[in-house]
């Protein structure tokens, strides 16, 4: 037998089942930078009675941008994506070498499940590839994009990846079948009303939602330089005199360099950004409630207790930008997971080994106060806008309390609270509140915190 033939033959085969998947690989990666990995893996499916080529996934490594990264893409061209003991043993192979090498891995799945007649033997290898890529987080980022539809046990690894990118009007998630969900349902839904981006806006999984792979390079791309680049050169002594006038979450961004948001498609009052302050890399977390400020939810604070533990994994710096008044009032709320959510924010703040710090630009009430600005639960530099409010309660609420005997305006009242009793001297008197600033000298402080306690 031509061994050389014989090769030929099976490399033509090869490349022919993996054509599509390797060029959405193409587009992610540098051009001729990936090395494939186990390339003539094979076994065989009894079910399908056909060689799996390659196990149905194409491993390897590349660069991105000029960073390495290890590769994971589904072929869903083989056996349609279907998930085999050997395919989770291939990707976990591939996980190994991460963790060793200590790179980043990005993951492409597109699978319609298990592979049918692999019975509890692919459910091993599930369990071993679930659990390696967990213990991957404290080492490595992973990067996983819903490369069309992943439904079934695989769905997991994208609730583990540090980022998930759902392409618009393709991608969809699903941890069941879509059309079992829509039946247990009673309703006739389409997949995309089952697992698309805008239907799991409660499960904090979807980082972005973008238009195709070559915008998931290019976000890729960016979060990379923040994350690996943790100091550049930046212009330092910048106000923005806009703050004076008005200060809101959109003004506030215009003294984040390079900031990319994390999850922009729920929660949208409570934004969690990846950012620079003064070439520093940093973790900033917005409230942006307007005038009335933010009530806490349990979603609320499940995506804010799950960027800090990113944050503090990832070693940035976290600032927070305080506008929030404690825990929502109501009784969906109190029956509801948001303790259990603030505990476990307090957790992961309590293991945060950076700098941290607070700035009330408009509200600090309650619990807003002590989860977000207190020296108490560990943050480390804490200033207040001039025209900021801290106090146990909101105006009209304290109003009530304090001069309830008091026959007046209740508008007038609550005026004369916040005049009295939420003026952020009171705090600073104490020693909570390092300084009471003029916002437009916002970013000249927070750049001389970070420097000082990074040293």
């Amino acid at each position: 037998m031509d061994k050389i033939q014989l090769l030929q033959e099976r490399k033509a085969k090869i490349k022919e089942a993996g054509k599509a998947i390797r060029d959405q690989i193409g587009a992610l990666v540098d051009e001729e930078s990936f090395v494939e990995l186990s390339t003539f893996s094979f076994s065989k499916s009894d079910f399908y009675g056909e060689d799996a080529v390659g196990e149905g996934v194409v491993t390897g490594f590349a660069t991105v941008n000029g960073y390495p990264f290890y590769i994971v893409a589904q072929n869903f061209n083989v056996q349609s994506g279907g998930v085999s003991k050997a395919n989770c043993e291939k990707i976990a192979k591939c996980l190994d070498a991460a963790e060793k090498n200590g790179t980043s891995v990005i993951y492409l799945l597109n699978t319609v499940g298990v592979s049918v007649g692999e019975g509890v033997n692919v459910l091993e290898g599930l369990g071993e590839l679930l659990l390696k890529a967990t213990r991957l987080k404290s080492s490595v980022y992973q990067y996983l994009v819903v490369n069309g539809e992943v439904y079934g046990s695989a769905a997991m690894l994208a609730a583990v990846a540090d980022f998930t990118f759902f392409l618009d009007k393709k991608s969809v998630l699903a941890i069941n079948s879509p059309f079992v969900l829509s039946a247990k349902s009673g309703k006739n839904l389409k997949k995309e009303e089952v697992g698309g981006a805008e239907a799991l806006d409660k499960t904090g999984i979807p980082s972005f939602v973008v238009n195709d792979l070559s915008d998931v390079r290019a976000k890729i791309c960016e979060l990379v330089e923040l994350v690996e680049v943790p100091v550049v050169d930046a212009e330092l002594n910048v106000s923005a005199p806009v703050l004076n006038e008005m200060a809101t979450a959109e003004t506030l961004s215009g003294i984040l360099e390079n900031a990319v948001e994390v999850g922009s498609s729920y929660e949208k009052d409570v934004k969690t950004v990846l950012c620079r302050i003064g070439g520093i890399s940093a973790s900033a977390i917005v409230f942006d409630g307007g005038e009335e400020g933010v009530y806490l939810t349990a979603s609320k604070m499940a995506k804010i207790k799950d960027f800090v533990a990113f944050a503090s994994a990832a070693g940035l710096p976290l600032v927070t930008f305080t506008n929030t008044l404690g825990i929502c009032p109501c009784t969906c709320a109190n029956n509801s997971r948001v303790m259990k959510e603030t505990a476990e924010y307090l957790d992961a703040l309590d293991g945060m080994s950076v700098p941290k710090i607070s700035i009330v630009y408009k509200k600090a009430i309650g619990l807003g106060y002590t989860l977000f600005a207190s020296k108490s639960v560990g943050f480390d530099y804490t200033c207040a806008f001039a025209n900021g409010k801290i106090a146990l309660f909101d105006g009209v609420q304290g109003a009530a309390i304090e001069f309830g005997e008091e026959k007046a305006d209740k508008a007038a009242l609550a005026a004369r609270y916040s005049d009295e009793n939420s003026d952020p001297v009171h705090a600073a008197k104490n020693g909570y509140i390092d300084a009471i600033i003029e916002p437009e000298f916002v970013k000249q402080y927070i750049i001389s915190a970070l420097q000082m306690l990074m040293d």
